[in-house]
């Protein structure tokens, strides 16, 4: 049986990328006039009248969908463009343009289906099912009035839906970057973020944020990516600095930022679209949105304050670099638990987290011994794995009706903490078998911007 639906699912696959027009053209037939029969075989996402649509929740969610794609485009991009050297700034922003690229592609073909439709009666919350590859039979508006919703959000349309979950898809990938820059070759990176998402961002999210999902089912807590971004795409860093090895001159060598400026305009950016990441993951215009929003910001400034509070005992001096890292420590404890806690624990959080990855990003990244270049796993690893553990702690029943376990907690962290380690050193090794990962100590030498894309930052 198993064998069987692997087939469809390479089948479905296949008709996504080489035969789009047919998946349109069987999404537009049923869209128009869909009969009650294939109205009632759809199992999800279903359809509803537009009426049963609301405009604020649509509004909103639309908006945040905008803030999110804001972190990446241009928020990550100048945040790191800012922090690698010269000769590295070109090549390091188009890793993010170029992945955000590949991820919408992927997204659209088959990421979608495997991580928000159903799967859980036959794979047991593993991985979803097919019927939204090349989003074949998604909600557009014919003379019917009706429109499919996802059973997740059903009342907005999926297409927003589908939307809003792609911004996610691209920051974790995106995120990745900042363990790698300035020794990974362009197309391998492009490479490997494709496979990357298809085998662990799609399964995590699937088993975190899908219902059926078998995290979901066990009770974790995941408001909008504690998990499935942060924690995940924290534990890809790490393998991939141990995979590609430390830059050349890495210890012996000053490497200067080319630019904290930049690096501040990226932290602006994400504070701001941060709360889109958030409270849009309410998925309506709602009380729960707004207190997701208060709590975000909170916690964000509680972090900034507790990473100046330590680096000024460690080094007795506050920079700039290091409120903007103590803002995106909060940021990420916060993203977890946004949806159930108070603001009093959000400050709390905010606190716990500025301290717990300025460690993070000094003595853990040291005792590891991994040229993680600007800190992605000290700061989104570490952040996400106390909020996610805290989620747990503070989550109150009375705001959102579910009652937070830190042993739930801590078993989700360890299975994505596990998984994302494991299968991406798979994708790694998949990577290196395709092309070469790492470039030339020559070229490393001379920049990548130069080396891999003719391109210099003018002086």
């Amino acid at each position: 049986m198993h064998q069987n639906r692997g087939a469809r699912v390479v089948l479905a696959g296949g008709l996504a990328l080489a035969s789009p027009s047919l998946l349109w053209a069987q999404a537009a037939e049923v869209t128009v006039s869909p009969p009650p029969a294939a109205t009632a075989a759809l199992t999800a996402p279903d359809w509803v009248a537009t009426s049963a649509i609301s405009g604020a929740d649509t509004a909103w969610l639309m908006v945040s969908t905008a803030l999110v794609l804001l972190m990446t485009l241009p928020g990550i991009a100048l945040f790191y463009g800012g922090m690698v050297r010269r000769v590295n700034v070109i090549n390091t922003m188009a890793s993010v343009v170029g992945i955000a690229a590949v991820v919408s592609m992927l997204w659209f073909a088959f990421a979608y289906s495997l991580a928000f439709t159903p799967g859980s009666d036959t794979l047991g919350g593993l991985i979803g099912g097919v019927e939204r590859m090349g989003f074949a039979g998604m909600g557009y508006l014919g003379a019917s009035a009706q429109v499919a919703v996802s059973h997740i959000a059903p009342h907005v349309p999926e297409s927003v839906f589908a939307m809003f979950q792609l911004t996610f898809a691209i920051i974790t990938c995106a995120l990745v970057v900042g363990a790698l820059v300035e020794r990974m070759h362009f197309g391998a990176l492009l490479l490997f973020s494709g496979l990357w998402l298809l085998l662990v961002y799609a399964p995590i999210a699937h088993w975190v944020w899908e219902p059926g999902g078998w995290l979901a089912q066990l009770g974790a807590l995941d408001f909008a990516g504690g998990a499935v971004v942060h924690i995940n795409a924290g534990a890809a860093a790490l393998v991939c600095a141990y995979a590609l090895g430390p830059r050349t001159g890495y210890g012996r060598e000053p490497f200067v930022p080319f630019n904290l400026g930049l690096t501040m305009a990226g932290t602006g950016l994400l504070w701001v679209g941060w709360f889109g990441f958030n409270a849009g993951s309410a998925l309506a215009a709602d009380g729960r949105a707004g207190l997701a929003l208060l709590v975000t910001h909170l916690a964000a400034a509680a972090g900034a304050l507790s990473w100046m509070g330590a680096e000024w005992l460690a080094r007795k001096r506050a920079s700039l670099l290091g409120l903007c890292s103590g803002v995106v420590a909060g940021l990420v404890a916060i993203t977890p638990a946004a949806g159930f806690v108070t603001p009093r624990s959000a400050l709390v959080i905010g606190l716990v987290a500025g301290g717990a990855c300025y460690w993070g990003a000094t003595a853990l990244k040291r005792r590891l011994r991994a040229d993680d270049s600007l800190d992605v796993f000290g700061v989104h690893g570490v952040g996400g794995l106390v909020g996610a553990v805290l989620t747990g702690v503070f989550a109150e029943p009375a705001i959102s009706g579910v009652q937070g376990s830190v042993v739930t907690q801590l078993i989700a962290c360890a299975a994505v903490l596990g998984y994302s380690l494991v299968m991406t050193a798979v994708v790694l090794w998949i990577t290196s078998r395709l092309t070469q990962l790492r470039v030339r100590e020559v070229e490393e030498r001379a920049g990548l911007d130069l080396a891999l894309h003719n391109e210099q930052i003018g002086h």
